[in-house]
């Protein structure tokens, strides 16, 4: 079953169930004929959504102070009714709040807050944070104290600069300094929930400010064991470009007593849908304890037939003295959504510690 088929005639059924006894006059025939309308079968997901929220909108009163509490209300009744702690059906609900309350902040703001203990608001609060920069940064600071984790983690998912599926907040970009305070009430939450978009919002600071990362993390390092497991996430983009500040971090020496050798794939080329295996060995000639790093880069081929830089992480270990670790990995050519494959020559280099070694080429075969 595909996402957008989560709403189906049931789902549908149960809303309506719920929204007869909060919303006055409501028709319950009115409302399901108008959601499967003509177009209903060849809408997709996002479609979907946005098409139950014009449909709402249609039932709802145009007051939107009338609307809004309508919204808590059924939020309220749904929260009663799951076990779940978000449910990503009723993303519809925050959509009404973006499309129809962006005049109307100060009674917006609580309904978000409410509506994101049942399903994520991260999307609905970033127009509101472009039209509404101080303040919607002070309401996310107060957010970052809330006593419920979902509230939270909206304070920090939903101002990341980059956040995937929707659009980036340039002015975040270009000086994160705005949303610090809000990650820095979060570095040592209770939930895993929150710390991993705390993670995930300082990880795309550092893909424009990577000296604001390396400085947070010098000042977090220790708080606890689940902050420097955050911390760590929030490297991943720094470690795998070999930033030499976050290597020296992590102590990742590039020191010539730990080398890595018998770089050897297993064949010439690989077809589409099959996968290309390789091995090696790492070395540890220190009389010293070393950590060890170990990615590698895949250089995909271009349309332009240029090449395209991807790495991928393989292992973390500490090698003891005099200790040789050998490897066996393989990369699977399958087609994936975000990645167009084009056949011909490629090639693949391991990454010790964040230093590129030899690479070796190959040709992909695509029938």
């Amino acid at each position: 079953m595909s996402l957008k088929d989560l709403y189906s005639t049931e789902f549908y059924t149960h809303f309506a169930d719920i929204l007869a006894p909060i919303v006055p006059h409501f028709d319950r025939n009115a409302f399901l004929e108008r959601v499967f309308d003509q177009k209903w079968a060849s809408r997709e997901l996002k479609d979907r959504m946005r098409h139950t929220t014009q449909v709402l909108r249609y039932f709802l009163p145009d007051n939107f102070a009338q609307a809004a509490n309508y919204i808590e209300q059924i939020t309220h009744q749904l929260r009663t009714q799951t076990n779940k702690e978000q449910v990503f059906e009723y993303m519809f609900l925050p959509d009404y709040i973006e499309q129809y309350g962006i005049e109307h902040f100060d009674i917006a703001m609580p309904a978000l807050e409410q509506i994101t203990q049942l399903t994520s608001c991260e999307f609905a609060v970033r127009p509101f944070i472009v039209r509404y920069p101080e303040p919607m940064t002070a309401q996310m600071q107060v957010w970052s104290l809330h006593p419920n984790a979902n509230v939270r983690r909206l304070s920090s998912e939903g101002s990341r600069p980059r956040l995937p599926w929707s659009f980036e907040l340039t002015a975040f970009r270009h000086d994160p300094s705005p949303i610090l305070p809000i990650l820095n009430n979060l570095n040592d939450d209770p939930s895993d929930y929150v710390r991993r978009s705390v993670a995930n919002s300082l990880n795309d600071i550092s893909k424009d400010h990577p000296n604001i990362v390396v400085s947070i993390a010098q000042q977090w390092r220790g708080i606890s064991i689940a902050t420097d497991a955050l911390l760590k996430h929030a490297c991943r983009t720094l470690l795998k470009q070999g930033n030499p500040d976050i290597l020296a971090y992590y102590v990742l020496n590039t020191t010539s007593d730990l080398t890595l050798t018998d770089f050897i794939l297993d064949a010439q080329s690989v077809k589409m849908g099959d996968k290309l295996g390789f091995s090696l060995s790492i070395s540890n000639q220190s009389p010293q304890i070393q950590a060890v790093r170990l990615e590698y880069a895949l250089y995909f081929r271009k349309k332009n037939e240029t090449l395209s830089r991807k790495v991928f992480k393989i292992a973390e270990k500490n090698l003891l003295p005099d200790e040789k670790m050998q490897l066996r990995r393989s990369h699977a050519f399958r087609p994936i959504t975000t990645r167009v494959y084009y056949g011909g020559a490629h090639c693949i280099a391991p990454i010790l510690n964040g230093i590129e070694q030899t690479s070796l080429p190959f040709d992909l075969l695509i029938p």
